[in-house]
């Protein structure tokens, strides 16, 4: 098949890591699902091309997907996405009693009644250790008795063997049609820099990127007064370090890129909004040395010469709205940046975060590195025998960037649902009480 770019659909969409790794590959994401407001308008901005779906997967069918999007009566291709952990549990008989795993038995509901070629279901390492393996036990029973084969083993992968200068690691559960071949997981193609115990079969291998060659280009915030108080300024950049760093700017086309090429202002610096730190916070982080934890703040400096810990999201607005420990940066006093993040977790300059921090974090944080999620999107394009050409098509992401700073109320109304629909911030006396009252069942945390 010559240039028919495939279909796919994403569940649990976020801000789009997975939507751009997809993409990237050669699928168009004719639609994305996602509950959360503030997301679906970073999504819409960066994906103007496709439908953003502001809804609960819980109450959307396979045939209103297909009605609010592009997609009608198109064969599917692949539908993905990784259900928000909110601790799976695993008390009793079925696992999918229990009302905590509703959304994974949503995801496997809306892939049978799409009927896709093939499905990816990613979400965290953990379910893949002790009795948590009991739920994907279930999970690929419920997928093979709707006629769908799983390539087994399952697999964990780690973004830093796919190009990605971070060590993360997820589950990705693969599977198809009957009448499909199943793909492969993708091979390893780089091993961390300056990684502790490389595998014998990485050995040979090229070191990913370093967090030097990801961040070093990019400006010194310091020196731009604006970004005191805003997300972005007109700003001056270095050299590139690396082919990622200049990938990244849009500054040389990357072979296995067939993304829509995207047109913006490449002097701007987004996504950059200074950290304010006290001068006792500063003196620490300029003492530690780099590679180590801040005794105080247990934050980790990164080693230039290595690659950043898995980034994380932070608690949701209804479990205290807590940002997650910030990486500090390797050379300066100070947390790294939502940009800094953003190439550490492989997304390119072009792409935007919300204009707030607490969000820009959450949404990188919560999201595939796009380079993994490209990984094995392309074992997906290579079982189905497809041959792609990089598209002429150009989005404009030139727009005043409105959907970047939207309120969450501003946001809800935009999509039509109530603001509430992410749980609203509890208060601290009523998390205490919860914490004093720990569920008795078994489950999984989201930060493993």
């Amino acid at each position: 098949m010559q240039n028919q770019r495939p279909i796919a659909v994403d569940l649990f969409a976020g801000a789009g890591g997975m939507t751009l790794g997809f993409e990237q590959a050669g699928f168009d994401v004719l639609a994305a699902v996602e509950i959360d407001p503030i997301h679906c308008a970073i999504h819409e901005y960066n994906f103007p091309l496709w439908t953003t779906i502001c809804r609960s997967v819980t109450s959307l069918s396979g045939a209103e997907i297909r009605q609010q999007s592009q997609i009608g009566h198109q064969e599917v291709d692949v539908v993905f996405g990784g259900s928000p952990c909110q601790g799976f549990s695993l008390i009793g008989k079925r696992v999918f009693d229990d009302p905590r795993n509703q959304l994974v038995l949503d995801f496997m509901r809306l892939v049978v009644e799409l009927n896709p070629k093939y499905f990816v279901m990613e979400n965290v390492k953990g379910l893949t250790i002790g009795n948590h393996r009991q739920f994907v036990a279930e999970i690929i029973k419920n997928f093979e008795n709707h006629g769908y084969k799983i390539l087994k083993p399952y697999q964990v992968l780690n973004a830093a063997h796919f190009g990605v200068p971070q060590h993360r690691e997820r589950l990705f559960l693969i599977g198809c049609r009957q009448d499909m071949n199943l793909p492969n997981y993708p091979a390893p193609i780089t091993k961390p820099a300056k990684g502790k115990r490389i595998p014998q079969e990485l050995a040979d291998l090229p070191n990913s990127p370093t967090v030097r060659e990801a961040i070093a280009d990019l400006p010194d915030i310091s020196q731009y007064p604006a970004l005191n108080h805003q997300d972005w300024c007109v700003a001056t950049y270095e050299r590139p370090q690396s082919l990622y760093g200049a990938y990244l700017r849009g500054l040389k086309s990357e072979p296995q890129d067939f993304s829509y090429p995207r047109q913006f202002d490449a002097q701007l610096l987004t996504s950059s909004v200074n950290s304010v730190h006290t001068p006792t916070s500063i003196a620490r982080f300029q003492a530690t040395p780099q590679g180590e934890v801040e005794k105080v703040s247990r934050f980790l400096k990164l080693d230039p010469d290595g690659i950043c810990n898995t980034l994380r999201a932070g608690t949701p607005s209804n479990r205290g709205a807590f940002t997650a420990p910030r990486p500090i940066h390797p050379d300066r006093p100070r947390c790294i940046t939502v940009r800094e993040a953003a190439r550490l977790h492989s997304y390119p300059d072009w792409f935007r975060f919300h204009s707030t921090k607490w969000h820009g974090f959450r949404q990188i944080g919560n999201s595939v590195p796009p380079l993994l999620a490209r990984a094995v999107a392309q074992q997906l394009r290579d079982a189905m025998g497809i041959s792609l050409q990089k598209p002429k098509q150009v989005i404009s992401l030139l727009n005043d960037g409105e959907l970047l700073q939207l309120k969450m109320t501003e946001a809800a109304a935009r999509y039509g649902v109530d603001p509430r629909v992410i749980e609203p911030r509890i208060r601290l006396e009523n998390q205490l009480l919860s914490l004093k009252s720990p569920s008795k069942r078994s489950t999984l945390s989201c930060v493993v």
